[in-house]
This record gives C-alpha cells, sequence and structure tokens, in this order.
C-alpha cells in the first residue's frame, strides 16, 4: 500500500476579512486541512476563516514574519505545507490536480508557483517557493524565505494576488518600511533588503527614496560574478524611479551599463524606452537624436516576447504594450502605414 502524504493551506492573516474566504474556498477542495494564523485580527477574519472550513490558530504579532509563518507551520504539522497569503488565491485549471498529486508524492523538494501580481495597470508574473515539505522553516523579518538545501520543483500551481491594487495598499502603509529598515539596520550588506526597500518607496510614489535603495542594492550586486533571477526587475524598476525623478542622463548611463546582462529582457528595454520617451517630451531640442533609440528600445521588446519566467515580468512589455507604444512613435514620424501594420500584427 502507498503512503499517503497530508496537505494543509498554511495562511497567516490579520484584518483579512475582505479577502480570506476567496482564499480558502479556492484552495479547500485540494488539501487535506486549512490552517489560518491569525496575528490579531479585530474584523471578521476569524469568523470567515472557520465558517470556510479553517482551523483557526492565534499568535501575537511581534513584527517578524518568519516567527509567524513558523508558528503557523509549527501548527499545521503536515507533510506538505502550501503557504499562501490571504490576498492571494489559486486560478486555473491545473493547480488543484497538481495539489493533490502531492498526497501521493514524497516530501523531498520545495515546490514553486506561478504568482501573477495584478496592479493598478497590469499584471507581473513571478514564481516563488511557497509548496514545502513539512520539516522546512522561515527566516527573515520581512520578505522571508525558506530555508533550505533541497532541490526546487516547478509545478502547475497559478495564484493570483491583488495586494497591491490601490484599495488595498493603503491597508500596508508604513507596515513593510518599518519592517524593512529594521532588517536593513541588522544587514546593511544585504543586497535583497535594499531592493525590497526600493520596492515598498516606489509603490507609494516614494521615488527619490526609491532610488537611493536601488542605487544602494546594485552597489553591492555589480561587483559579483553572477547576479540575482531579480536583477532585472531591479533594473527596470530604477529606470522608472529615474525617470519619474527627472534624472534621464543618470538613467540612460545605467542602462548603458545593463545592455548585455539585460539583453533577454522585455522589462529592461520598454523601461529604457519609457525614460527616453519623457525625456524627449521635456526637452524636445533632444528629440532628433533620442527617437531612434526609444524606437529601437520597443523593437528590441517585440524581438524578445513575453517572458514570464523572469522574475517581476509584467505582462505586455513583451507584446501589446510595446507594440501601442511603438505604433504611436511610429505616427508621430510618418510612418502611418507601418502603425497600422503593427496594431494589426498585434
Amino acid at each position: 500500500m502507498s503512503t499517503r502524504w497530508r496537505s494543509c493551506l498554511v495562511v497567516i492573516a490579520r484584518n483579512e476579512a475582505a479577502t480570506i474566504a476567496r482564499l480558502l474556498t479556492s484552495v479547500r477542495p485540494f488539501v487535506d486541512e486549512l490552517l489560518v494564523m491569525d496575528t490579531g485580527s479585530t474584523d471578521d477574519t476569524v469568523r470567515l476563516a472557520e465558517a470556510a472550513g479553517a482551523r483557526v490558530a492565534h499568535f501575537p504579532w511581534i513584527n517578524d514574519f518568519a516567527a509567524a509563518r513558523n508558528a503557523a507551520l509549527d501548527a499545521a504539522g503536515a507533510d506538505w505545507h502550501i503557504v499562501l497569503d490571504a490576498d492571494e488565491w489559486l486560478v486555473g485549471e491545473g493547480g488543484g490536480a497538481a495539489l493533490e498529486a502531492l498526497r501521493d508524492t514524497a516530501p523531498e523538494f520545495i515546490g514553486t508557483i506561478a504568482l501573477q501580481d495584478h496592479f493598478d495597470g497590469g499584471t507581473a508574473q513571478s514564481r516563488l517557493s511557497r509548496v514545502l515539505p513539512g520539516h522546512i522553516r522561515y527566516t527573515g523579518r520581512i520578505h522571508e524565505q525558506p530555508a533550505h538545501d533541497l532541490p526546487v520543483r516547478a509545478l502547475d500551481v497559478h495564484v493570483a494576488h491583488d495586494g497591491y491594487l490601490p484599495e488595498r495598499l493603503h491597508v500596508k502603509q508604513g507596515r513593510n518600511e518599518e519592517l524593512l529598515r529594521a532588517a536593513v539596520d541588522e544587514d546593511p550588506a544585504n543586497p535583497y533588503l535594499w531592493y525590497q526597500l526600493g520596492k515598498d518607496f516606489s509603490v507609494y510614489d516614494r521615488f527619490a527614496a526609491a532610488e537611493a535603495a536601488f542605487a544602494n542594492a546594485a552597489d553591492r550586486l555589480t561587483s559579483l560574478p553572477f547576479l540575482p533571477a531579480w536583477w532585472n526587475d531591479l533594473v527596470a524598476r530604477r529606470l522608472f524611479s529615474l525617470k519619474s525623478l527627472k534624472r534621464h542622463a543618470d538613467g540612460m548611463v545605467f542602462a548603458e551599463t545593463q545592455l548585455q546582462r539585460c539583453a533577454d529582457s522585455p522589462d529592461f528595454f520598454f523601461a529604457l524606452g519609457d525614460l527616453l520617451l519623457d525625456w524627449a517630451a521635456d526637452e524636445p531640442q533632444r528629440a532628433e537624436a533620442l527617437v531612434p533609440m526609444i524606437e529601437g528600445a520597443w523593437r528590441r521588446c517585440l524581438e524578445i516576447g513575453e517572458r514570464p519566467d523572469m522574475p517581476g515580468a509584467v505582462e505586455g512589455r513583451g507584446s501589446r504594450l510595446a507594440a501601442y507604444n511603438l505604433a504611436l512613435v511610429l505616427e508621430a514620424t510618418g510612418r502611418p502605414e507601418e502603425a497600422k501594420a503593427l496594431r494589426g500584427a498585434r
């Protein structure tokens, strides 16, 4: 008789009444148990979680995500833990079967899920390690990571996330910054923490602070023989911050150092075209020199195509969004037929 491995969805939550039932309902048919670790809700989170079939435990919030997640994992005690957040939910057709298959799969690897972030104006893709053998625990005060030396396997599990939509962002404002600053104080040489701090600033349009954080991260990485998977995302976000600060020349200098490193990233070339277009709009006397570079950047996006395998990749930058922007440039430079053909091809 084959071994049957027990699976559990593990969630930490506080004041997530608006979304907790959506998550639990989406995953419930495919796992053996639902565990919600409440960290101090004052709304209906606990009642709604229990009504959706979850077992609810309680843990006092101590400004440490790893501590809360590890307490939840201890309480769950399953062979497989599927770790999701309350503002996420299972989507697509294959994810349920992939989760059900864990019951017949030995917990000997880390499983990644495909996460689709919804934000104001689009979606971004990433892969995250969220399917964990029972003994794995987290480290890190914020943007915590599972500590392990196991093989990693991509699972056909797709999860959507809407925590970056405007109506959700205001609830989180300040919380992550406080924790990230504390984490940076504890480990100031860690480029990943500086990158995450820059992301948090940019989400709230604090571009000067974002640029300082991104520059700090970049300075700690550029001398390394290899770069992390999130480097392309850092570069694209930094270019957007520099554009927003009207530091176009600085952005161009930085972009030139990244042409080879980011040669296969549509997000990089899209951000570069965006920065150059803004520069040309601000300084029309530069337009004659800049327009060919703008056009070249967006053509390169289309040559590369979509790259959802790259962390932080924004859907459309390798296809429809780049095509739309390029068509506008073609029309503005007296090439309406080319623009029409481009729109028709897309």
